[in-house]
């Protein structure tokens, strides 16, 4: 059962069944990236330790750094079911308002995960030096560049918002933009989780 609510105007568009079934097709697409990013994890649990004669993750990672990167990417995913609250209630405004609030952060977060990437490589901890460090960019970088194509689809959303308003289909795209954005969520959580604080500790 999908959260928005039926189409307020008078134009014609696609029936509910017919928005469910994309609603569907996403759920579809989310687990096909569940599993990418599971064979990723998978990846560096095996490679963590191969190190080579390269840093290992203690030398290279910088927890208060990742500290703010999780905290831009969560308040994000905040404001971001702010605004589905506020499409579901018909206030565009308030729609447009939090989801530009969300694109803020997105783009710290990008912005923070670029400036780490750069700094890792300047220290010679570039990709190539080890199985480990071939292993963390392709995971974390593989989740950035989600996180970099959820800001544009943001972009677009708000500007079919302004354009068409809260119609039936714009709550549909918006509410499965929602699941993708809130996955993402949940996959830097396990990242921090399973790479940062295990190889800050050890």
């Amino acid at each position: 059962m999908t959260i928005y609510s039926p189409n307020t105007s008078s134009s014609p568009g696609p029936s509910e069944e017919t928005l469910d079934l994309r609603d569907f097709g996403f759920w579809l697409y989310l687990m096909t990236d569940a599993i990418i990013f599971s064979l990723l994890f998978a990846t560096y649990v095996v490679m963590f330790q191969n190190t080579a004669t390269g840093p290992v993750p203690r030398d290279v990672f910088d927890i208060t750094h990742v500290f703010a990167e999780t905290m831009f990417l969560l308040v994000s995913s905040v404001t971001f079911g702010f605004a589905s609250l506020a499409s579901v209630r018909e206030q565009k405004g308030q729609a447009v308002i939090w989801l530009m609030v969300t694109i803020v952060f997105g783009a710290g977060f990008i912005s923070l995960e670029v400036i780490e990437f750069v700094g890792m490589m300047q220290s010679g901890a570039g990709p190539q030096t080890s199985g480990f460090l071939t292993a963390f960019f392709t995971l974390v970088g593989t989740h950035g560049a989600h996180v970099s194509l959820g800001v544009i689809g943001i972009v677009v959303m708000i500007t079919q918002i302004l354009i068409k308003g809260l119609t039936s289909p714009v709550k549909s795209r918006l509410h499965r933009l929602g699941l993708f954005w809130h996955f993402l969520d949940i996959v830097w959580i396990g990242i921090f989780s399973i790479v940062y604080m295990p190889g800050w500790l050890i």
